[in-house]
């Protein structure tokens, strides 16, 4: 008898994966079902398509997608507009990615991105979200190095002095930038503090234009910060991510590559906990 036929964690692998589990070649797909799937999400991308239109642009022959579009149909992920003669993404599909979001969390899905720019950047990466006027970082991966920006869970820091913060206000709405801008004060921690609501405003707009923000020690001397927000399903901001350090390390010269970590980080976690990626990084 096989040893790993009496250990209780071999035969739940073997229950959950199978052999071959890490071919992904095409004899352990299925060529159906694949098919199915390009249809599926390229009509999940539109306003609706008609048959021909679906089968022109994937170059699959329209006796296929109509039995693909039938098929889902069925199980109400698609749906056929009589009137508009065009297909539509289902009401099913909805509710399937609800129960996605329902067991996705943010902070679990957020540490093995942010361990991985960590380690990219030699960094400490964080993870905030706007809480009431205030960033509150909920999760941190800290640097080996000495030196080390330091922001425990819970720990609320001013917007408009933050990178994660900066970030998220340069992607929310007009009218609610006013409001909180009213009510917030523009407090100067350092000599490179943003304290004028117009010079902040110029600031957010150069952010949203080129997708990172930068805060060049703009909270503590001697510390700078880049962040670029994360994206929920309706294309909002709902967190940001980031890395911090000394200057000493977060150098001008870079700023460049530093960013393009960072924006690319918060790309994976708006795909991870299926938000829509409004700008993919170049």
């Amino acid at each position: 008898m096989d040893s790993r036929d009496n250990d209780p964690g071999s035969r739940r692998k073997a229950r959950g994966r199978p052999r071959g589990w890490d071919d992904k070649t095409a004899q352990n797909t299925i060529k159906s079902l694949d098919r199915a799937m390009e249809v599926f999400e390229y009509l999940s991308e539109t306003r609706g398509k008609a048959l021909t239109a679906l089968s022109d642009e994937l170059k699959q022959s329209p006796a296929t997608v109509y039995r693909i579009l039938i098929t889902l149909e069925g199980r109400g992920l698609v749906e056929f507009d009589h009137n508009e003669q065009v297909w539509h993404i289902g009401p099913r599909a909805f509710v399937i990615g609800s129960r996605f979001l329902r067991q996705t969390s943010l902070v679990d899905r957020a540490r093995p991105i942010m361990r991985k720019l960590m380690e990219s950047t030699g960094e400490t990466a964080n993870l905030g979200v706007e809480k009431e006027g205030s960033v509150l970082f909920l999760s941190q991966v800290e640097t080996h190095a000495s030196i080390r920006a330091f922001f425990p869970p819970g720990t609320l820091s001013p917007m408009h002095a933050s990178g994660i913060g900066k970030a998220l206000l340069a992607h929310m709405d007009e009218d609610r930038l006013d409001r909180l801008l009213a009510t917030v004060e523009l407090q100067a921690f350092t000599s490179r503090s943003i304290t004028d609501p117009g010079a902040l405003k110029e600031d957010l707009a150069s952010i949203r234009a080129r997708g990172f923000s930068f805060d060049d020690e703009e909270k503590n001397s001697g510390m700078r910060c880049i962040a670029a927000p994360v994206f929920d399903i309706n294309k909002e901001a709902i967190a940001g991510i980031s890395v911090s350090g000394p200057t000493s390390r977060v150098s001008e010269a870079e700023i460049e590559r530093l960013s393009h970590l960072v924006m690319e980080a918060a790309h994976l976690l708006t795909l991870a906990i299926g938000g829509i990626v409004t700008r993919p990084p170049s």
